[in-house]
């Protein structure tokens, strides 16, 4: 079962626990309980070249998904990692604010 989650592609967050903590970055994709934040958690792969695909072999550095519990969202208004809360707007709608200053994530 997909655990839900208030983060999405694009956000840029800090890396709290393990190898990469302190790191920072956007956001490349989610799924599964899992992000993939660029230049963070890079592994390296050997790859066989394949003509037909128009692929070089040799070793390529890639970023690996790291769990989702071990990111925090970076509030563009103070600049520090902070945890998302949500609030009802006039119109209806839903947005994603920080906790610590209160600034709309979602602009």
């Amino acid at each position: 079962m997909a655990t839900k989650t208030m983060l999405r592609r694009g956000d840029t967050v800090r890396v709290m626990t393990g190898r990469d903590k302190g790191k920072t970055g956007k956001i490349l994709s989610i799924a599964g309980g899992r992000v993939t934040v660029e230049r963070v958690n890079i592994i390296k792969r050997h790859t066989r070249a394949n003509p037909s695909k128009n692929v070089r072999g040799g070793i390529v550095e890639k970023e690996a998904s790291i769990d989702i519990s071990n990111v925090l969202v970076v509030c563009p208004g103070c600049g520090k990692h902070t945890r998302i809360g949500r609030n009802l707007l006039a119109d209806g709608t839903r947005a994603r604010i920080c906790r610590r200053c209160g600034v709309n994530l979602d602009q």
